[in-house]
């Protein structure tokens, strides 16, 4: 059963809520922050991630209008972990080159971004494609949605 738009923003939604937290919380002590304090490093993550949630819906209005020229109206799970390249660069021109996510003063290295993007989508995407398929197994054949 291929996820429907509103359970894959769901799924982005809870997983990024829950397990990006997570990561968040584990790993922004050692970012490389430079002379950010602890409080403000997380308010950076924290904000970087509330903004992917945020900016996720949007990706997925978009996959799902691109999706309908797909015959089979998916992504192939491979592309789907590819678009960490769109979204962590459309992620760093808000961040860095705006004051919609962050405050100037709080803008993060290139180098600890980079590392909180990319270690939060890996273990993102190898949730929702390894446990979470096998752990909530109805989930996948109400078409992604948890309500």
């Amino acid at each position: 059963m291929l996820l429907t738009l509103s359970g894959r923003i769901q799924t982005r939604i809870l997983v990024l809520g829950v397990i990006g937290l997570l990561v968040a919380v584990i790993l922004t002590p050692v970012l490389p922050t430079g002379s950010l304090s602890l409080g403000n490093a997380y308010r950076v993550t924290l904000s970087v991630l509330l903004a992917t949630v945020l900016l996720g819906v949007l990706w997925e209005l978009l996959y799902h209008f691109l999706q309908q020229f797909r015959w089979e109206k998916d992504w192939p799970t491979l592309l789907g972990f590819w678009t960490v390249i769109n979204e962590a660069a459309l992620m760093w021109v808000l961040v860095d080159h705006t004051t919609i996510v962050l405050p100037r003063a709080l803008h993060p290295s290139p180098t600890a971004f980079l590392i909180q993007f990319i270690v939060t989508w890996i273990v993102f995407w190898l949730v929702v494609n390894g446990p979470m398929r096998v752990v909530f197994h109805r989930w996948r054949f109400q078409g992604g949605r948890f309500l």
